[in-house]
């Protein structure tokens, strides 16, 4: 028996690294607590993907255990010990917003909750591939000293700047504003390269850019493509905020960004670190997803503009996904943004 344990199980990442390490016969040992509902509120709830987990993977098992709790993970990974084969740990307050109305919880799920997993890996199986799901907030706002350009909509930056193809894993996580939620990844983002380097154990960082799909339960604090179409198609009011709705994200469909765990866990490495996200295969500024919106669903979105930006938000961040590509050849896209949002959209109007 081979297992791949996966934290925050039910959501858009975890519930894809579920179905695609099972379509490749291993058994899925499951941790989600439905803390997104305490986040975010009942709509943002994984209740339904938890049932249609248990309801479609024979191999699956779920436990609603929260990671702060070190002998409640401790538990379950000695249930299955050498048998895991990779921890794959979505789990996380992912809000700048909601970070800072409890910093505490915040750091607790994000940093503690990170090294609790960590250890118990080290006792039960230290031998397994450790992917965690990092955040391009280790970077704080450092992108924002860039040389920028305002163009008709979007941000971009000087084309003779090294990272016209993106942000590689060489920028500064020092002297900036990260937000409290930037902070409590980066420590986590920190432990999980400790772990490699220090014990040898398999971790690898995946600092992602917007993570998207379908299956994503979008809310304005978290999620902006899912919950920017939920608005269009539904005709709910929705807020910019900042830098006149130009600033650029990429957008990476949760099944390329699986796909690259799935590559990692083929030939593991300790203490690795890579961008991830979108890259110039997949971005766009808000005007321009909004207008996209529009375009696909055949309505006009009610939005309105604030000039306060979030703190520590970037004007501009496109991934340089370039380390990775040659680490790891076999990985390749199958969704750009066009396809991306075609997905979301048949998926809020079904």
């Amino acid at each position: 028996m081979s297992v791949a344990l996966v934290t925050g199980s039910a959501g858009l990442i975890g519930s894809e690294s579920c179905r695609r390490f099972h379509a490749e016969g291993m058994d899925i040992a499951g941790i989600d607590n439905d803390m997104r509902a305490r986040f975010f509120g009942p709509e943002a709830s994984t209740t339904a993907t938890r049932r249609s987990l248990e309801k479609s993977l024979r191999n699956y098992s779920h436990t609603d255990a929260d990671i702060r709790d070190l002998d409640a993970v401790r538990k379950v990974f000695q249930k299955y010990g050498g048998a895991i084969r990779a921890v794959i740990h979505t789990a996380g307050q992912p809000s700048h917003d909601w970070a800072a109305r409890d910093p505490h919880t915040d750091f607790g799920v994000n940093a503690t909750g990170t090294l609790n997993l960590l250890e118990a890996a080290r006792e039960c199986c230290p031998e397994a591939a450790f992917i965690f799901t990092s955040t391009n907030k280790v970077y704080g706002d450092t992108p924002n000293r860039l040389p920028l350009l305002e163009l008709e909509s979007r941000w971009e930056i000087d084309p003779a700047h090294p990272y016209l193809e993106g942000v590689d894993e060489t920028m500064s996580i020092d002297q900036t504003t990260h937000s409290l939620f930037g902070a409590s990844k980066t420590a986590a983002d920190l432990l999980v390269q400790e772990y490699g380097r220090y014990f040898g154990m398999r971790t690898v960082c995946f600092r992602a850019g917007c993570l998207t799909g379908p299956a994503h339960a979008g809310t304005e604090l978290h999620g902006f493509l899912a919950y920017l179409m939920k608005c269009t198609v539904a005709g709910r009011p929705y807020r910019v905020f900042g830098y006149k709705g130009k600033q650029v994200r990429d957008n990476i469909h949760s099944h390329d960004l699986v796909e690259a765990f799935w590559q990692f866990f083929q030939a593991p490495r300790s203490g690795e670190v890579y961008n991830i996200g979108g890259s110039r295969h997949s971005n766009c500024s808000m005007i321009e997803a909004i207008e996209l919106c529009e375009r696909l669903s055949g309505r006009k979105l009610d939005w309105t503009y604030l000039d306060e930006n979030r703190i520590g938000d970037h004007i501009w961040w496109i991934s340089d996904v370039r380390r990775f590509q040659q680490h790891f050849p076999g990985w390749k896209y199958r969704y750009d943004l066009p396809a991306i949002l075609r997905e979301i959209h048949d998926a809020c109007s079904g």
